[in-house]
């Protein structure tokens, strides 16, 4: 495989550039079929605890699920495939954490099965609790069917590739599950800037720790059945890729690049949350196949329309619209209603 190039990216950023001048008007969506895999919901005893920790407790207090419906309809978006958000369900009790993992997964399987069609969901785990994890991804994936696992950048000083998660790792490889990552604020930062909030730059940088993490500590080697799934075009991840290649130690490249970094980033999958960008979207397109790549809207703390409808700007053909925003995400997760 040959080594990550600079003229990938500038070809992705050329292409981009040239054919947004052909790009459709910006429009809603009308077929009424699309699919959103970073959709957040809000289930009652994660709501009441986490309006206390996170950064926006206002967008907590005015979601409920009829809203998320409604926005769903607006957008034409069939199904969501909804998840839990940072900080997850560990905020520092472990069988606190575990009864909010099961609270929140239980309700995000009514949401399934109450309304036929329009709700996947990623199942949470009480990380840091590796033994209660697994207990709760077997349930989730045995019992509640989830469409996938879905985990935090980092959990306190812990990130993914840490030996501590090598039993989760090896148990979510056996069953060949989906694991998607939704970024967090690092613990070993909080906020440098006291005036710019975490989102902005430290939850795209979580998102490349948790990729490098996992590179470097062999867990992309190693598990090769798990399909991993990264929000947000991986962050900053994408634009740092030489960098992290070209300065990886000869014992890290032969080891953990073994076919180059271009190989293991090829294989994983990213939505593209709140970075309908031509920058971003060049940076992930010259690294990553189109089929890899997926609409999500972070919704409710972006609207549906900030992606969805930004990808319409971009470029792209009827027909890789039509992979980002409904074919990828059915590909990838195949229990999606069709």
């Amino acid at each position: 495989m040959q080594q990550f190039s600079r003229r990938n990216m500038l070809a992705g950023f050329a292409a981009l550039s040239s054919s947004a001048l052909l790009s459709p008007p910006l429009q809603a969506a009308s077929t009424g079929d699309l699919v959103d895999v970073h959709h957040h919901v809000f289930p009652p005893e994660f709501a009441a605890v986490a309006r206390l920790h996170t950064f926006s407790p206002g967008v907590i207090d005015r979601w409920t699920l009829q809203r998320s419906l409604d926005e769903m309809d607006r957008n034409g978006v069939r199904t969501a495939v909804v998840s839990i958000t940072q900080p997850g369900a560990f905020f520092g009790d472990v069988g606190q954490a575990r009864a909010l993992a099961r609270h929140c997964n239980e309700y995000m399987a009514r949401l399934r099965t109450d309304h036929p069609g329009r709700f996947g969901f990623f199942a949470t785990l009480p990380l840091p609790d590796v033994n209660g994890s697994l207990r709760e991804a077997a349930y989730a994936l045995d019992e509640l069917k989830a469409d996938g696992i879905g985990l935090m950048t980092s959990v306190g000083n812990h990130y993914p590739g840490d030996a501590v998660f090598a039993p989760l790792f090896e148990e979510l490889d056996r069953r060949r599950s989906v694991v998607y990552f939704h970024p967090t604020n690092p613990a070993c930062c909080g906020a440098p800037i006291p005036y710019v909030k975490p989102p902005l730059i430290e939850f795209p940088q979580d998102t490349a720790r948790a990729i490098t993490s996992l590179m470097f500590s062999g867990t992309l080697v190693k598990r090769r059945n798990i399909q991993f799934l990264f929000s947000h075009a991986g962050g900053t991840l994408p634009v740092l890729a030489g960098r992290i290649e070209q300065l990886a130690t000869p014992k890290q490249k032969a080891e953990y690049l073994p076919h180059g970094m271009e190989y293991e980033l090829q294989r994983l999958y990213f939505d593209v949350a709140n970075a309908a960008y031509r920058s971003a979207i060049a940076a992930l397109t010259a690294l990553v196949p189109l089929s890899h790549i997926m609409l999500g809207s972070d919704y409710p703390y972006v609207p549906i329309e900030v992606t969805s409808l930004g990808l319409t700007r971009l470029g792209f053909s009827a027909q890789q619209l039509q992979s980002i925003r409904r074919d990828n995400a059915r590909a990838l997760l195949p229990r999606l209603p069709t």
